[in-house]
């Protein structure tokens, strides 16, 4: 019952979709190493089943088929910070509308099953003052298999929607080479 063919797993540092389960191993369609976003190397692991007993069990899909992820985005101090989270608020929100529902109505059928306290799944921008920008987290729940999609579907919106607004600026880090002249080589 740990879990079923279909579940996305991490057991120790092997992540994949289970395609088979057997006697000894269970069978992996490999996410990760090398290739960034949840996708697949379209390797196969063979992970024996022994290992569930020694290390930790990450199912992405047990009981319910969404997770929580989050954008990093900075702007500059200069920037209007309040008008960027309005913006990337409303993108978000829109975009990610049916998982939200559909996390809602998952949520409620866990809580039967398991002790789980309240949790606002409402996507939210956070906004953290450091030392070079004003960084803007933003938190939404998306479906496991859908990750890399909706987050590039988001990254593109809002950088569309900042770019276009003059008083919001993306900030990058820059450097500053201030030179203090040296002693005069003037002749005597």
């Amino acid at each position: 019952g740990i879990y079923r063919v279909g579940d996305r797993i991490q057991v120790g540092s092997e992540l994949g979709d289970v395609i088979d389960l057997g006697i000894f191993y269970t069978t992996l369609l490999e996410l990760g190493a090398w290739v960034d976003g949840d996708q697949t190397t379209g390797r196969i692991t063979l992970l024996p089943n022994g290992s569930v007993l020694s290390n930790p069990v990450h199912n992405y899909t047990k009981d319910h088929n969404f997770l929580w992820d989050e954008i990093t985005l900075p702007v500059t101090y200069g920037s209007n910070w309040k008008k960027a989270v309005a913006v990337i608020q409303g993108i978000v929100k829109e975009e990610t509308r049916v998982a939200t529902e559909q996390a809602e109505r998952e949520i409620a059928a866990l809580q039967e099953k398991y002790y789980l306290s309240k949790r606002n799944i409402e996507p939210a921008v956070f906004v953290i003052p450091t030392d070079n920008w004003v960084m803007l987290h933003v938190r939404y729940v998306v479906p496991v298999r859908e990750r890399r999609i909706t987050r590039n579907d988001l990254s593109r919106r809002i950088l569309e929607e900042l770019q276009a607004a003059p008083d919001v600026q993306i900030a990058s880090q820059t450097l500053t080479v201030t030179t203090i002249p040296g002693p005069s080589t003037g002749t005597r």
